[in-house]
C-alpha cells in the first residue's frame, strides 16, 4: 500500500488547532523510529467516512505508539472538517494518511494485494451480529482493519467483503480513537514479542520522568 498519492487538502490548512498536530508530528516521529519490536507484519487502518479531525488525530497517534504502516480515508467529511484545522504534514511523512474512494475496493488494485505472501486480512471493526469477540481473536501478521464513522457503521458491501469481523465486549460502544487504541493494544498484548521493559520506557517516557520502582 506503499506510494499512494496523498491527500493534497493537506497542503491547504489554516492555522487554528496548529499545535495539537504540531505536537503529535513531534510524538509519531519519536515514536515510529522506536517500534521495530512492533513491526512483524504489515498493518493498515481504513476509516470509512469519518467525521472528526480530533478523532482522525488521535487514531494517527495511536497508529505511531503501535508501529501501525499506513492509515486510510473515504468520504468527503473529514476533508470538509480539516479546512478549518492544521497542516498534518508532518504527520503524514511517518505514517501515510490517504484518502481513496473505496476502502476496499482500491486498495485491492494495490501491489500488496497481489503478493499472496504479503496479503493482508481484511478485518472489520464493527458490532455486528455474528461478530467474534475481540479477547477470543488471534490477529493475522498482515492485516487491514476497517472502522465505520463516529456516527454511523461499515456498510453491508465492505462487512460482506471481511475475511473476520469483530467486536469490543463493552457495555455500549466506544468512540472510534478508543476503539482503535483498544485494538491495536490487543494486537501488541498478543503478539508474543520480546520487550526490554527499561529500554521501551526510557524510550518512550516524558523528557521530565525520571521516576524509578526498586521491586523489593
Amino acid at each position: 500500500m506503499r506510494g499512494r498519492t496523498q491527500d493534497k487538502n493537506f497542503n491547504r490548512f489554516t492555522a487554528p488547532g496548529r499545535n495539537i498536530f504540531v505536537r503529535l508530528s513531534l510524538i509519531i516521529r519519536i515514536i515510529k523510529t522506536r517500534t521495530d519490536f512492533m513491526t512483524k507484519g504489515n498493518v493498515s487502518i481504513g476509516l470509512f467516512n469519518p467525521k472528526s479531525p480530533s478523532n482522525v488525530g488521535a487514531v494517527l497517534r495511536a497508529s505511531g505508539c503501535y508501529g501501525v504502516d499506513e492509515v486510510f480515508y473515504s468520504g468527503q467529511r473529514f476533508n470538509n472538517a480539516t479546512k478549518y484545522q492544521t497542516d498534518t504534514k508532518n504527520i503524514q511523512s511517518k505514517i501515510p494518511l490517504c484518502g481513496v474512494e473505496c476502502l476496499v475496493d482500491d486498495l485491492k488494485r494495490s501491489t500488496l494485494w497481489q503478493e499472496e505472501a504479503s496479503k493482508p486480512a481484511i478485518i472489520c471493526v464493527e458490532l455486528v451480529e455474528g461478530a467474534t469477540a475481540l479477547p477470543q481473536f488471534d490477529h493475522p501478521d498482515n492485516a487491514y482493519y476497517l472502522f465505520g464513522p463516529e456516527d454511523g457503521t461499515l456498510p453491508q458491501y465492505i462487512i460482506n467483503q471481511a475475511d473476520s469481523v469483530i467486536y469490543i465486549p463493552t457495555i455500549g460502544c466506544m468512540n472510534l480513537a478508543a476503539t482503535v487504541n483498544v485494538l491495536l493494544y490487543d494486537r501488541l498484548a498478543k503478539s508474543h514479542l520480546s520487550i526490554d521493559d527499561n529500554e521501551r520506557i526510557i524510550a518512550s517516557r516524558d523528557t521530565n520522568n525520571r521516576t524509578y520502582y526498586n521491586k523489593g
